[in-house]
């Protein structure tokens, strides 16, 4: 490195949230909060259009309504989350009869990638993409 590489400022980011574009914001929100299990937590100063979930610790989902906005849905913009119990997660996937995916899209397949992480895909009612695998964190 040299010493002008070494004087750039850090500025230690953290990351605090992904928002999403939706319509049905009661029907969408209903899947963050009662498939996926997210708390939800209060808008700081809207009452209407918003809903806001909490993932882990101060990480945030934002769903945001508006009524008309064109949306490709590429399985390659997604939410991803996180969890040592994909087995129990695939269990209650199938139990609520909400269909899950590999990557390459084969349904109730779970994908296995080259650094042992596995991987299943679900969308939300709107067709987001949401990933959830083994990464460990």
């Amino acid at each position: 490195m040299n010493s002008q590489e070494d004087a750039s400022p850090s500025f230690d980011f953290k990351y605090d949230h992904y928002s999403l574009i939706v319509k049905d914001l009661e029907k969408t929100g209903a899947f963050y909060k009662d498939i996926l299990r997210l708390k939800e937590i209060p808008h700081p100063s809207a009452t209407s259009g918003f809903r806001w979930f909490i993932i882990n610790g101060n990480s945030q989902l934002h769903l945001i309504q508006k009524e008309s906005v064109a949306m490709k849905h590429s399985k390659s913009v997604h939410l991803c989350l996180a969890t040592q119990k994909l087995d129990d997660f695939v269990a209650y996937l199938t139990e609520k009869e909400v269909p899950y995916s590999d990557w390459p899209g084969k349904p109730n397949a779970i994908t296995l990638r080259a650094d042992g992480v596995r991987q299943i895909y679900v969308q939300d009612p709107e067709n987001n993409w949401v990933e959830i695998n083994t990464a460990k964190h």
